[in-house]
């Protein structure tokens, strides 16, 4: 059996401690193999978000050898790439259980390779990690971290030297560096000391202060400086940065959730420490309700993403989605640009691909490019760094509540996004508005568009299964019609290819190979189907919009368009 074959070779491992391997003979013996065959099936693989998975013992658990086995496929590239070259990594982690353990794990493993690593003392953002590499000239990095996951899991995320996160052919070479390595018994996990430095303020400070330059209206803060800003971290790396970063731009009032300030890998507040969840930010809303705050905020474990909340017409604390956060801070940042005289026709933005098209609208107003790019801010990132030197980035974002605002980082920045949402909020305070209000200005200008998305589960092997199951089907029979309109596209990101379903004719798309779909109908709505690279779930994206002509008619619409969306859900029978 290939599986016990697998754990055997973890048994015969020199580098495997005795409780591991007790352990495992313990799967082994067992009668019920359900938990060996969940451990050994399959080896954890880098996908849009790296290395990510449950905490435990096997191939497919995130533990001290399948850390150790990946950090030493990437320190055998680097060594291979850079040969000659002094080479260093920055490493970083959150606040998740083992997480200082696998980042000083990693740093063993880099050293005794001869690399030279630069280790933050404590835990901090993704960002400040993406920061500290170009800062430092490193030519890689790691920060541990599962982002958004539940508790159980734990992840690794790789860079390269231009603070983004791994692509193509990087990724895939690292991979095949990996799996090169043919026994754990070939990970050096003995550290040399003498080549791991720790790092903290002198990263934190000229971090901080390249957020602050990213500033566009600093009059409106110190008319606004006041406004009421209910922040929680929960309990995550938030909690180091996101206040200094407030108060460095001027803001004078922020009220921290002191029930979730305090990192802690076990989230005890929440079931999910995902600000997309509404649930996550039950305690934020109840503080903000006491205060009568006028914005509120929170992030996520490693402080990539950011949910907020704001007042709507009727006084009440409203959740906005990414796809509403994103369009109104690139709304701000564009807008904010042209009135101080910073366009010239070199500026661009980027979304990705099931992220809302209201940026696009918006964008086109103000002659500003827009680049689209496959899920994941590894290829937002990829657009800066090809564009780098001719044209010039302002900010990008995508629908899971991730947004970057310059280019000193490489991937989704939620301390910058929390500094310049605040700085939005002052600014519309500053102009009789809110930031609801605005949102309800951008969809009467630009088109009323409401994006949803509805995730299923599918865990372990038979899930898998099971979703590529689903993705066979959906591209061998698309749908007819969706929500009563006619499906007249569909692009196929895997095979690459635009097909008019009305004349079935394929043109080639430019994009790299995805497992990706998206069916477009006559009416202009859109839904993007795709299996998660960090979860073990498939999801689809819908997109619908309209048009409205009075503000009064603002709700009926919205309405209207929930309604498509649950006949198109109802179309597709999930």
């Amino acid at each position: 059996m290939e599986i016990v074959a697998k754990a055997q070779k973890w048994l015969d491992s020199q580098k495997v401690d005795q409780e591991t391997k007790s352990a495992i003979e313990k799967m082994i013996n067992d009668t019920d193999q359900t938990e060996l065959t969940e451990c050994f099936y399959k080896d954890l693989e880098f996908g849009t978000g790296g290395l990510r998975g449950i905490m435990g013992i096997g191939s497919n658990r995130m533990n001290k050898y399948t850390v150790g086995m990946a950090t030493q496929g990437l320190a055998n590239y680097l060594n291979q790439t850079f040969a000659g070259e002094e080479i260093s990594v920055a490493i970083a982690h959150d606040s998740r259980n083992n997480s200082r353990f696998f980042a000083e794990t990693t740093a063993a493993i880099f050293s005794a390779n001869n690399i030279k690593v630069y280790l933050f003392e404590d835990l901090r953002p993704t960002p400040e990690l993406s920061y500290a590499i170009r800062k430092l000239g490193c030519k890689s990095g790691v920060v541990l971290t599962a982002s958004h996951n539940p508790k159980e899991y734990n992840g690794y995320k790789a860079y390269w030297n231009d603070g983004a996160q791994l692509v193509p052919p990087h990724d895939k070479n690292v991979i095949t560096e990996v799996g090169n390595i043919t026994s754990i018994d070939e990970v050096k996990f003995d550290a040399n000391q003498s080549l791991i430095s720790s790092i903290g303020k002198e990263i934190d400070e000229p971090y901080l202060d390249m957020i602050k330059g990213l500033s566009l209206s600093p009059e409106a803060i110190a008319k606004e400086k006041d406004l009421k800003i209910v922040f929680s971290a929960i309990h995550g790396t938030g909690t180091t940065l996101v206040r200094p970063v407030l108060e460095k731009f001027g803001f004078t009032n922020v009220t921290e959730v002191e029930e979730q300030s305090s990192p802690d890998g076990n989230f005890p507040t929440v079931v999910y420490p995902n600000p997309e969840e509404a649930e996550a930010l039950s305690l934020a809303l109840k503080k903000a309700e006491e205060i009568d705050a006028d914005l509120v905020m929170a992030t996520d474990p490693d402080s990539d993403r950011v949910g907020i909340a704001v007042k709507n017409d009727k006084g009440d604390f409203q959740l906005l989605n990414g796809n509403q956060t994103g369009s109104l801070l690139l709304y701000y940042l564009i807008r904010k640009w042209q009135e101080n005289g910073k366009l010239d026709g070199k500026q661009y933005v980027v979304k990705t691909i099931v992220t809302t098209d209201l940026i696009e609208k918006i964008a086109a107003k103000y002659d500003v490019k827009l680049y689209n790019t496959l899920t994941g801010f590894k290829y937002i990132a990829e657009v800066i760094r090809e564009l780098e030197g001719s044209e010039q980035f302002i900010g990008g974002g995508e629908e899971s509540y991730g947004y970057l605002i310059g280019d000193d980082v490489r991937d989704k920045d939620a301390i910058a996004s929390c500094a310049m949402i605040a700085e939005m909020a002052a600014w519309a305070k500053a102009s009789n508005t809110t930031l609801y209000e605005l949102l309800q200005q951008i969809h009467q200008e630009f088109g009323l568009y409401q994006e949803s998305l509805k995730s299923l589960t599918k865990k372990g092997k038979s899930g898998a299964e099971e979703i590529n199951e689903m993705m066979v089907r959906f591209r061998e029979t698309p749908p007819n019609s969706l929500g009563g309109s006619k499906v007249v596209q569909l692009i196929d990101y895997k095979a690459g290819t635009a097909t008019d379903l009305t004349t079935n004719t394929s043109k080639p798309i430019d994009y790299p190979a995805s497992n990706v779909l998206q069916f477009f109908t006559e009416d202009g709505s859109k839904v993007s189907v795709r299996p998660s690279g960090t979860e073990p779930k498939i999801k689809f994206y819908f997109s619908v919009n309209a048009q409205f002509d009075n503000i009064n008619e603002y709700d009926s619409a919205i309405k209207q368009l929930k309604e498509k969306t649950n006949n198109i859900i109802k179309d597709l029978g999930i």
